[in-house]
């Protein structure tokens, strides 16, 4: 059975940065995008990126645009979310998400079917 792994969660300053990486193992997992979500405390999960294979197409929440970035290592189906000028706003669980059904909006929690288990990011004041 396929899962997603992600990994690079920890403590950061307001204004620093981390970095996520989310990849795949078991058997080969055939997705057509991976997608980056969060969920805070209290809070309902919601989006924060995603990227299409195909044509390496990103999509961002605008609370993240132009701080986060992400990215893919082809070779590897690898997936790396690359978060700079952090906010304790961006406190959170952050989950990697795959579609492997081709879904036309990445940016709902419904267009993908494989998780990864989480990984604390939390910013401090």
């Amino acid at each position: 059975q396929a899962q997603l792994l992600e990994s690079g969660g920890g403590l950061a300053q307001t204004g620093g940065s981390l970095r996520l990486s989310c990849e795949a193992s078991g058997y080969t997992l055939i997705s057509y995008a991976m997608g980056w979500f969060r969920q805070a405390p209290g809070k309902e999960r919601e989006f924060v990126a995603a990227l299409r294979w195909s044509d390496s197409t990103t999509y961002y929440s605008p609370s993240v645009k132009g701080r986060f970035t992400i990215s893919r290592e082809n070779a590897k189906k690898v997936v790396r979310l690359q978060m700079n000028n952090l906010e304790p706003e961006d406190t959170a669980v952050y989950y990697c998400a795959a579609d492997t059904y081709k879904h036309e909006i990445l940016e709902v929690d419904t267009a993908y079917d494989y998780w990864g288990q989480g990984t604390q990011v939390t910013v401090s004041s």
